[in-house]
């Protein structure tokens, strides 16, 4: 898979951007910094994902005074040419299209445009909250398999509205709420469980990708290694009998795989609380070569790989490691600085001009 043309009108800083893609190998970005290179990645990651890898609301993709975003990309896939044409509105309800059908869920975009991502925002994943490493797995789910992107979505959907049940209850639920809670908890132990356990598949798979991709970007010996914790022994249907009084009390869902934990240790020591700066860099980038890698064996063609500004913290040894690690692939890297020796880009392109500014 990879991007044949991509257009960008008004996403962030970006009024009117036009580009051809090379289709294997490394696409360099460079331009000072705000100059619009994330902004660039960031809207193709959108197209495949429908939301901002930096975590911001819908509105503020739009540029200024905009009244909407637009972006349209071509991809190749197995030889068959897909368009997805996304509109970003600031009022009204947003929309995606591909080959002209609407496309609601991530599923919809499965064949269309799959993208993996490391940013600067991604070290969350290692030093953050455990929010952010469910949204690790659950993306390369939804990255690496049709049905696991549907499931992720299911729960999704079930904790949603488990919680605005729980909410609306209060303190004296009537039996009407109850019997509907009844249904609601029976979908999440279904569902719920489905998604522990193949995110518990998943860290079986990615666990020696990781430590492998540690290992060379960091150039010692250092263990890595992820660990899935549930939120609940046994039946999850039993867990959610018994919690039922403080869900209630909390009016939120206190067991289910909304609430389990990725752990991530260096040398059996946790990751979050015990690495340096650099080393969370290193083990970020780590699993983000191993997502890919684990999503490249489940797929029939590597994922676009988009790298945002992945060498402004790493010293020239672990920089020449990453650029031999770096797949056989379509890749879009950006930086501010001088690409590291050993950087062979197939092109580079300045974004100020692709901007229609001088350089």
């Amino acid at each position: 898979m990879h991007l044949v043309h991509l257009e960008i009108d008004d996403f962030r800083n970006l009024s009117q951007v036009r580009l051809e893609l090379e289709p294997v190998g490394t696409t360099a970005i460079v331009g000072p910094n705000g100059s619009g290179k994330t902004s660039l990645i960031e809207a193709v990651a959108y197209l495949g994902t429908q939301r901002s890898f930096r975590g911001s609301p819908r509105d503020a993709l739009i540029a200024r005074d905009a009244p909407a975003a637009v972006i349209r990309a071509i991809t190749e896939n197995g030889g068959r040419r897909v368009s997805i044409d996304a509109e970003l509105r600031r009022e009204g309800p947003s929309r995606t299209l591909v080959n002209r059908k609407s496309a609601r869920r991530r599923v919809d975009l499965h064949d269309a445009l799959r993208a993996s991502v490391f940013s600067p925002e991604d070290t969350e994943t290692v030093r953050g909250g455990p929010a952010a490493r469910r949204q690790f797995l659950d993306d390369l789910l939804a990255l690496s398999d049709l049905r696991g992107g549907a499931l992720v979505d299911e729960v999704e959907r079930i904790v949603r509205q488990r919680g605005a049940l729980l909410r609306q209850a209060g303190p004296r639920p009537s039996p009407d709420i109850l019997l509907t809670l009844d249904v609601w908890d029976d979908r999440l132990a279904v569902a719920g469980t489905a998604l522990a356990q193949a995110r518990e598949e998943l860290v079986q798979g990615i666990v020696p990708l990781a430590a492998r991709s540690y290992a060379v970007v960091a150039g010692r010996d250092d263990h890595l290694d992820l660990t899935y914790r549930r939120s609940w022994t046994g039946d999850l249907a039993a867990a959610l009998a018994g919690g039922r009084a403080d869900d209630l009390r909390r009016a939120t869902s206190l067991v289910g795989p909304h609430r389990d934990e990725l752990e991530i240790t260096l040398d059996g020591q946790p990751a979050r609380t015990h690495a340096s700066q650099g080393e969370q860099r290193t083990a970020a980038l780590a699993l983000t070569l191993a997502a890919h890698r684990l999503a490249t064996e489940r797929l029939a063609s590597p994922p676009v790989l988009l790298l945002d500004d992945v060498f402004s913290e790493l010293d020239p040894d672990r920089s020449a490691a990453l650029t031999a690690a770096l797949p056989a692939a379509q890749t879009l890297l950006t930086t501010a600085s001088p690409l590291p020796p050993g950087v062979a880009p197939v092109r580079t392109l300045d974004i100020r001009a692709l901007r229609g500014e001088p350089g």
